[in-house]
């Protein structure tokens, strides 16, 4: 397979009070339980982006690159740009696609990113709580899509009308404490 992961990771936690990348869930923080489901699922290279590289000292791996985003206070774009930028700009590196990923979904399943990479010519997004969001396929073609987006909707209108992958999982996300008991509460601590 020849398809990047790019985990969005360079939020700020504002509603949750700490660092989401950093608070465990079932034995492994949040950022570390997205970069297993995105290795686990062949994709190669994953690329962290992050606000603060010390958020992502225990991810790194062989596959795995951890871009600093200066301009996260954006939002959402600015991270799938950086990490659109470094597929692009990383030597010898060819992609068909890459996969758009948040690292606050602990439901995320390595079945499901396989699911959203098995057409690698069309965006293929998933679809939760009636909407479709990410976890998302970007086919190659699209990056300069990617590229021209700006403030905290990231690709929403990308994938508006994309097929999408169901799965119910996803719609638990860690913004709040309360939403850290649930994930804990089903997932351990």
């Amino acid at each position: 397979m020849n398809v990047a992961a790019v985990i969005l990771a360079a939020g700020f936690s504002r509603r949750l009070g700490q660092p989401k990348q950093l608070v465990t869930v079932g034995g492994a923080n949040l950022l570390q339980l997205t970069v297993k489901v995105a290795l686990g699922a062949g994709l190669s290279p994953v690329v962290v982006v992050v606000q603060d590289a010390t958020v992502a000292e225990g991810v790194l791996a062989d596959n795995v690159r951890v871009v600093v985003n200066p301009n996260a206070s954006e939002g959402m774009a600015a991270s799938i740009r950086c990490g659109v930028q470094f597929l692009g700009a990383a030597q010898g590196l060819v992609v068909d696609g890459a996969v758009i990923l948040a690292c606050d979904q602990v439901g995320l399943a390595v079945e499901h990113v396989r699911a959203l990479v098995e057409d690698r010519t069309r965006i293929k997004a998933s679809r939760y709580e009636g909407r479709t969001a990410v976890p998302a396929y970007f086919p190659h073609t699209r990056f300069t899509d990617l590229l021209a987006l700006h403030g905290d909707q990231g690709a929403r209108a990308l994938i508006r009308n994309a097929e999408a992958v169901q799965d119910e999982g996803l719609a638990l996300d860690i913004d709040t404490p309360e939403d850290l008991q649930r994930a804990r509460a089903l997932y351990g601590e």
